[in-house]
């Protein structure tokens, strides 16, 4: 269950409302309501406010800055592509699309098993299509879809060993 189904259910269980209840108030088919608390349908901000107004409750969306919790591994990629992406231009692309390319075929021929293809797959059509602020979001980004698009990422050998080494002591 996704963190809003769990606080449907805890409102709920709170207020001794049944799921046939809430769809009678509310509108929304029970087999709805059962797929939000089970996680197997998304429910957006603006759905559970609907749902929790129907039970006497507003959502409160409360937005603070946070470290993500990151292995060494992953910080390290990060950091890596963090210090490539700096360098990300349209002309320094084009410079760097050869070895970029060249990883991208050498990949293809090793990578297998989901999700790493796909995201190889999403990896060759930022290259093809120049996709600047993609490949920039990719290589910044701290979501799980980034972190494991970088588990495959082609953007290897595009720094000096020094510039890797003084990424790398950063991390430790």
């Amino acid at each position: 269950m996704g963190d809003r189904g769990n606080v449907l259910e805890l409102v709920m269980r709170e207020t001794g409302t049944s799921q046939s209840e809430l769809s009678r108030l509310s509108g929304v088919h029970q087999p709805s309501i059962s797929q939000f608390l089970s996680g197997r349908v998304d429910l957006s901000d603006e759905q559970l406010d609907r749902l929790l107004s129907c039970m006497g409750r507003r959502l409160e969306v409360v937005r603070s800055v946070v470290r993500p919790e990151l292995t060494r591994s992953e910080r390290r990629s990060w950091l890596l592509h963090r210090r490539i992406s700096s360098r990300l231009t349209r002309e320094t692309l084009e410079v760097l699309e050869p070895v970029i390319q060249g990883n991208l075929s050498r990949l293809h021929r090793g990578v297998t098993g989901e999700p790493h293809e796909r995201n190889l797959h999403r990896w060759q059509v930022l290259v093809d299509t120049r996709d600047l602020p993609g490949l920039k979001r990719v290589s910044t980004g701290l979501d799980r879809d980034s972190i494991e698009m970088r588990e495959v990422s082609p953007m290897r050998g595009l720094l000096s060993e020094q510039e890797r080494s003084e990424v790398l002591a950063q991390v430790g």
